[in-house]
């Protein structure tokens, strides 16, 4: 007889499964990240977890769709409003991007060093195809919107998507580098400025390509890149302070 699984305690037990894997991935970064990590963090066998995952690549993918999915479900209500305007739809994507970070900025910060590794460049890579597959038709949505309000200026809604989440990747990636590169050797304010200057030159390239007037999105201010510069700070005199945690 064949056994009756309880559907809500599998999706837990598989939930805490990726947690346990991502916070491995944030400490250590995945390729170190051993299933043995993930059994010793558990306290299950390994054929309780392959109930679950038959590998370690079997739960990356599952945790990318999983990160994946909730971030297109915070987007979907954005999107889908239709009672919003395009231009409006796409300031509030923005924002919204901008704010799940900066509600956890200690918390990223502790992440930034590890997520940007050659250790983590396989998930880097797999998250990227995932969002890009799942948000690019959202924006190719917005932006044909846009385009039927005279809003927006494109003959090629969906190619411009793409450049545009092409474009969007580098607004979050080197921002993040340069940020990381910081050092209490740079002048504070100077690094500051060069921070916001590279956010403001792929903005404006941003608006360029959708033919909206300079401004009209989101601009890092000079507290903002403040306070990443603080968090990050704080969190490199944690680490020389604490021991390293057991692997």
């Amino acid at each position: 007889m064949a056994r009756i699984v309880n559907q809500d305690e599998h999706n837990a037990k598989r939930n805490e499964i990726l947690d346990v894997t991502q916070q491995l991935i944030d400490t250590i970064g995945y390729e170190r990240m051993t299933i043995k990590d993930i059994l010793d963090h558990l306290q299950i066998s390994k054929g309780a977890l392959y109930h679950y995952f038959d590998s370690k690549p079997a739960i990356l993918e599952a945790l990318t769709q999983r990160m994946v999915i909730e971030f297109e479900q915070a987007l979907l209500p954005i999107t889908q409003d239709p009672d919003l305007p395009a231009l409006e739809k796409l300031q509030r994507i923005f924002l919204t991007v901008i704010r799940s970070k900066a509600a956890q900025r200690t918390f990223v910060a502790a992440l930034l060093r590890v997520w940007y590794t050659d250790d983590n460049a396989i998930v880097r890579q797999k998250i990227d195809e995932a969002l890009m597959t799942r948000l690019v038709p959202l924006l190719a949505l917005t932006i044909r919107q846009g385009i039927q309000e005279g809003v927006f200026t494109s003959a090629y809604p969906d190619h411009i998507s793409e450049v545009i989440w092409s474009l969007l990747r580098g607004l979050q990636e080197t921002p993040a580098r340069l940020l990381l590169a910081y050092t209490p050797e740079h002048d504070e304010q100077q690094y500051v400025e060069g921070v916001i200057s590279v956010h403001t030159a792929y903005m404006d390239t941003l608006e360029r390509i959708l033919g909206i007037p300079t401004g009209s999105l989101y601009r890092a201010d000079i507290d903002t890149v403040k306070g990443w510069i603080t968090a990050l700070k704080s969190n490199v005199q944690s680490r020389s302070e604490s021991p390293l945690p057991n692997q």
